[in-house]
């Protein structure tokens, strides 16, 4: 694996969601679109809000994964699996540059949300 190449594609990522997260910080505060006076349009202008606000938690949800990927790659241990401390496979880091977990337990974890959101 070349730790390297790696390390650029997680800093280029880190820099494009903070770009996003600013964005859409800043759009949420107005600061280039103050609230509209017609009623109407601030019913839109709150929906899009409601929007921008899921692309910023988006968004900072996947800088810490992106930060912690950092983290793991400096400490020696970015292919290793949280979960079970076997090797990720290389083919899900190339997906997924971020992911902590290896194939079985990120579908383990899923399964354990999914029935816990259920019932």
């Amino acid at each position: 694996m070349d730790t390297d190449a790696v390390r650029q594609r997680l800093l280029k990522r880190r820099e494009e969601l903070r770009q996003r997260a600013t964005e859409a910080s800043a759009d949420l505060r107005h600061e280039a679109d103050p609230l509209s006076a017609d009623f109407a349009e601030q019913v839109t202008q709150r929906e899009n809000d409601d929007v921008l606000g899921a692309i910023s938690q988006s968004a900072q949800t996947e800088l810490q994964q992106v930060e912690g990927a950092l983290r793991r790659l400096a400490a020696g241990r970015y292919a290793s699996c949280v979960g079970c401390g076997e090797d990720i496979e290389p083919e899900r880091l190339a997906a997924v540059p971020y992911t902590d977990r290896c194939r079985t337990c990120a579908e383990a974890s899923q399964d354990v949300r999914g029935r816990g959101a259920r019932g």
